[in-house]
């Protein structure tokens, strides 16, 4: 087994510092992808006060190589990055992979965001940002999805029209066949589910699935709802639209 500085590569964190071991109790790794080192140390600095481990990259090819290698938990992805910009990570990572990602903009523009969220990432912060900010986003998306919401209602399962929902597992059927979905589909498509018939606001929805703490818009709800229709096309439930009011799930 080769090792680097007398450790095993799988017992490795790197960091703007070098390296470091673990300790025996796994804590949640972050990647942090930047090409401005201040801004690494800064995020660095303030999720390790917090007891992350933090892996950093300063552009998109050493980030792909990162996670590959050492599987962190959640990627804070910088958008406008040499050699690889962050959508293109990000399209790279969510082609075989749910890994959490929390998306850098220096840009204010609507529409760097919402394409940054229909690509896949789970949250969005705004440069200059406060880091404390950025902490507590970066725990709000590790609760969503390491599935730490409280347990529905009904027992270890919810059946809608030809839709199985099972609870413990978090996997989703439709007439037998799995379908894959990334974790804010799955919590999307439960709440839709246990309230299946009633119109629930844009608001309602943010508070149920994404929890008070978010600090995106009501657009977020608009585009995963529309990745979840197409990942029930074919279904006998379908998600409506109660123009001005918000959605709801029906056979």
């Amino acid at each position: 087994m080769s090792k680097e500085n007398g450790l095993p590569p799988s017992r490795r964190f790197v960091t703007m510092n070098g390296y470091h071991t673990e300790d025996d109790e796994v804590m949640p790794t972050i990647l942090l992808v930047d090409d401005e080192p201040p801004i690494i140390e800064l995020a660095q600095m303030y999720l390790e006060r917090e007891g992350f481990r933090v892996l950093a990259a300063g552009n998109g090819v050493e980030a792909l190589t990162l996670v590959k290698k050492y599987d962190p938990d959640l990627v804070v992805l910088d958008l406008m990055m040499p050699e690889m910009d962050g959508w293109e990570v990000c399209k790279r990572l969510r082609a075989d992979s749910n890994i959490p990602i929390i998306m850098l903009t220096a840009r204010t523009d609507d529409v760097d965001k919402i394409v940054g969220l229909e690509l896949g990432a789970d949250d969005y912060v705004t440069k200059p940002f406060n880091p404390r900010e950025l902490v507590a986003r970066v725990k709000a998306v590790l609760r969503r999805t390491q599935g730490e919401e409280e347990p529905a209602r009904g027992g270890k399962t919810l059946v809608v029209g030809d839709v199985l929902i099972d609870l413990p597992s978090r996997e989703v059927f439709v007439d037998g066949e799995a379908v894959s979905l990334r974790s804010k589909e799955f919590d999307l498509l439960r709440v839709l589910a246990e309230h299946a018939g009633m119109v629930l606001s844009r608001e309602q929805l943010l508070d149920l699935v994404w929890g008070y703490e978010y600090y995106g818009g009501t657009r977020t709800v608009d585009v995963h709802i529309a990745h979840l229709r197409n990942k029930l096309r074919g279904s006998s439930v379908s998600i409506e639209t109660v123009w001005g009011v918000g959605y709801k799930l029906v056979v």
